[in-house]
């Protein structure tokens, strides 16, 4: 029986990288890969010679078929991202999927768990996290308003993905959102999650736009939103 190790990968500081995953990684035939380059620099530093395939969002159909075609042949195999772990925003849901589905392939899919930059601004957010909702990224052009309704009207916290061009666009339509529903929410962005210039902003969305304002906005962020505690965190603003 052929297997499919899901592998964490570090969301910036590689020494995140777990003893198990570069087990896995050095014993596999085969890593699927969203970016060749980006994973080519965690292999170097762990001393792993692994070949690579791609597969990201835009891999089609046939590329789907080559990999089942590979499992049908017994070859052990490990998914990773970018950064974070697999199937987590990005198509490794869909591979799974396309494995499970697939008529007489029987595939162990083992988990090798890691970071995860959803966990880790969780972790850091003094916010309630017994219960909390993962959304993504907010849509990019349609139902914006309605995904932020629905952010403020939770009774529970919700984390959501930005990218850096539209993250003040984000916090700016977020915050005229909360006015129209008469709330001041409490939010935590994280920026640059493990890097060198790792930065939480927290506070209300006014504080926190004008904090980012005055910085340059660089890497991918974390959003952190809570609409139902009176907590100030505007007293560590930005550490």
């Amino acid at each position: 029986m052929s297997t499919l190790f899901i592998v964490a990968t570090p969301i910036g500081n590689l020494q995140d990288t777990t003893i198990r995953a570069i087990d896995v990684l050095k014993q596999v035939d085969l890593i699927l890969c969203e970016d060749t380059r980006v994973t080519k620099k965690l292999l170097d530093r762990y001393q792993i010679e692994k070949p690579l395939l791609s597969y990201h969002q835009h891999s089609k159909l046939n590329k789907i078929n080559y990999i089942l075609d590979l499992l049908k042949l017994g070859k052990n195999l490990a998914l990773v991202s970018d950064a974070g772990t697999p199937g987590i925003s990005d198509p490794g849901g869909k591979l799974i999927n396309s494995i499970i589905t697939s008529p007489g392939l029987v595939v162990k899919i083992i988990s090798i768990p890691g970071p995860s930059a959803v966990i880790a601004a969780a972790s850091i957010s003094g916010l309630p996290m017994d219960r909390f909702l993962f959304l993504g990224f907010p849509p990019a052009k349609r139902k914006r308003k309605k995904f932020f309704k629905e952010v403020l009207e939770s009774k529970y916290s919700i984390i959501f993905y930005e990218s850096p061009y539209r993250i003040i666009k984000t916090l700016q339509e977020l915050n005229l959102e909360a006015k129209t529903c008469n709330l001041e929410p409490n939010i935590v962005v994280c920026r640059e999650l493990t890097k060198k210039f790792e930065t939480v902003y927290r506070g209300n969305i006014n504080e926190v736009l004008q904090k980012l304002e005055k910085d340059k906005i660089l890497g991918e962020f974390v959003v952190v939103v809570n609409s139902r505690i009176s907590t100030n965190l505007s007293t560590n603003l930005h550490e």
